[in-house]
């Protein structure tokens, strides 16, 4: 479900920072139904459903990421700023630096972000796709791995330079994801993902 934004005036004044904070702000006075996630993609609030699908991919690459990254740098559907026209993602699951520091708002900072990852959702994957790539490449996180349970393939992305990705590699479910040359350090296993 989406839900456009047609009333911008009042928010605009107060800047693009102000206005992303008022629709969070907005959101948690909502009624968001249990297990849909939320977030804003280019100023367009987006609702999906969670399905068990969906969960057990973000587990599975949750446990393989433990293996380099200690549990308080890894995250799920936190809130992060991007940069872009209103971008404030709950991404599946983050993986940050040693050094990763909070902004003024007590938030994790997109600039500390080492790897990305998306669980395809028929109602918003064209996001993953589109405007998340193009503001992961513009934040340069080095590492952003999309997995489509629909396809049964995984497409990663690497090597973040002038708003795009230089590397786009398609993996097929049960095959490895080698990012030893990448700042994650590790191989993922894709033999357990489940598909829709």
């Amino acid at each position: 479900m989406t839900i456009a934004l047609t009333d911008r005036t009042e928010m605009a004044e107060s800047g693009e920072n102000g206005e992303l904070d008022d629709l969070f702000e907005r959101l948690e006075q909502m009624h968001i139904p249990e297990g849909y996630k939320v977030e804003i993609v280019e100023g367009t609030i987006y609702m999906a459903p969670q399905r068990g699908t969906h969960w057990e991919t973000i587990a599975d690459i949750y446990e393989q990421l433990r293996a380099r990254y200690p549990r308080k740098r890894v995250l799920s559907d936190v809130r992060i700023d991007f940069p872009g026209h209103l971008n404030g993602f709950a991404s599946d699951l983050v993986a940050l630096a040693e050094e990763a520091t909070k902004n003024d708002k007590n938030q994790p900072r997109y600039q500390d972000i080492e790897f990305v990852a998306e669980v395809i959702s028929q109602s918003t994957g064209k996001n993953d796709y589109g405007p998340k790539k193009t503001a992961y490449a513009l934040a340069e996180v080095p590492v952003y791995l999309i997995a489509d349970p629909y396809l049964g393939r995984c497409r990663v992305f690497t090597d973040p330079q002038d708003g795009d990705y230089k590397i786009d590699l398609t993996v097929t479910y049960g095959m490895p994801i080698d990012l030893t040359h990448t700042v994650v350090g590790l191989t993922l296993s894709t033999e357990e993902f489940p598909r829709d």
